[in-house]
């Protein structure tokens, strides 16, 4: 295994937030330097910084950029201005729910302070400071808990993952790619195979670099070829990340997802969903109410500079799907890996907390 530094996609610098632009990644590893809630919101909707739970993080940092910057010293006027902030970050991407509930982490941490607006604007750092170390350690835990919950044979896996759900989409260390560190670590894993994600291509770009820069090995495949390496016998396993989970354990995570699922069942592998509690959106019954980010067509009729098709085709461009629970083996947080007949049972009460 290589010694790399720990990949931080969100980090909090004296004063300002810094960011790994994702989308010159593998090719270019920079850094960008983010100081307004305008600037932060920008990075979100063009994916510099993606996934669900660094979203999150960077929806946090956001809203202090955003409170650092309001000049009042009544608290009244500074929470109008604040809700303002919140707003404009959460038109950023609608489907990742670890987006709203950070902000209203940041909302409620506002309202809850008492002293002048100076105090409230030191709370409000300090609270997203937390989220970003607390998603860290969610993130180990799950790894954790998913190694537990891989199937006992073969003794080394060969799993497969979808999209990037790794350091790069959190905190740091990873949901899915948490347990696929997890195994490494521990032994247990063989290989990785990596859906390349079509159009974004975060498989082929995000998770084979997160693999590479580790030494663990990394197979990238196109995402039409899943159910062939699946009846080859070359995949053991399923384990992918989300970025909101209904009640009933219905999963939204990137476009492509689903009919993995449908594979993996139709040739008996478990698949594992991987997310934190902050994931799980209580409030949706089931998947038909989660709401599906759009995305420009142009990601999926050119890549780079590039045009792939004929002017005249239409496109679609869903940047997400939803996976039925009925699919699902277990989904992995850091509370355990829960069946999602459970999650009500085992979970909710914990998220009221």
């Amino acid at each position: 295994m290589s010694h790399v530094q720990p990949v931080y996609p969100v980090l909090w610098q004296t004063d300002r937030v810094q960011l790994i632009d994702q989308t010159r990644l593998p090719n270019i590893y920079d850094r960008i330097e983010v100081q307004t809630c305008e600037e932060m919101a920008t990075a979100i909707e063009t994916m510099i910084v993606r996934g669900a739970p660094a979203i999150g993080v960077a929806a946090a940092y956001g809203v202090y950029l955003g409170a650092r910057a309001i000049d009042t010293s009544d608290r009244q006027e500074f929470f109008t201005q604040l809700e303002q902030v919140a707003q404009r970050l959460r038109r950023t991407r609608p489907t990742a729910v670890n987006l709203f509930w950070a902000i209203d982490q940041m909302l409620k941490t506002a309202q809850q302070t008492p002293g002048s607006v100076a105090d409230l604007k030191a709370a409000l750092l300090e609270t997203a400071q937390t989220i970003n170390r607390d998603d860290l350690r969610t993130c180990e835990a799950i790894g954790d808990y998913g190694l537990q919950a891989l199937p006992s044979s073969p003794a080394k896996l060969r799993l497969l993952t979808h999209c990037n759900a790794g350091a790069l989409a959190t905190a740091g260390y990873g949901t899915a790619l948490g347990v696929v560190r997890s195994a490494w670590n521990a032994g247990r894993l063989e290989r990785v195979y990596a859906d390349e994600t079509r159009p974004r291509l975060q498989g082929a770009k995000l998770t084979a670099w997160e693999c590479v820069q580790e030494g663990i090995p990394v197979t990238v495949i196109t995402d039409n070829m899943a159910a062939h390496c699946m009846q080859r016998g070359l995949i053991d396993a399923v384990v992918v990340g989300a970025d909101r989970i209904a009640a009933n354990g219905d999963t939204a995570n990137k476009i492509g997802t689903y009919s993995v699922a449908i594979a993996a069942k139709a040739h008996n592998l478990p698949f594992y969903v991987a997310a934190p509690l902050s994931t799980i959106d209580f409030s949706l019954t089931d998947g038909s109410q989660i709401p599906i980010e759009e995305r420009d067509p142009s990601e999926v009729y050119a890549v780079g500079e590039t045009a792939l098709c004929p002017v005249g085709a239409e496109f679609y461009n869903p940047a997400f799907d939803v996976t039925p629970a009925h699919l699902i083996t277990a989904i992995i947080t850091e509370f355990g890996a829960i069946a999602p007949a459970q999650l009500q049972e085992r979970l909710r009460p914990k998220q009221a907390i």
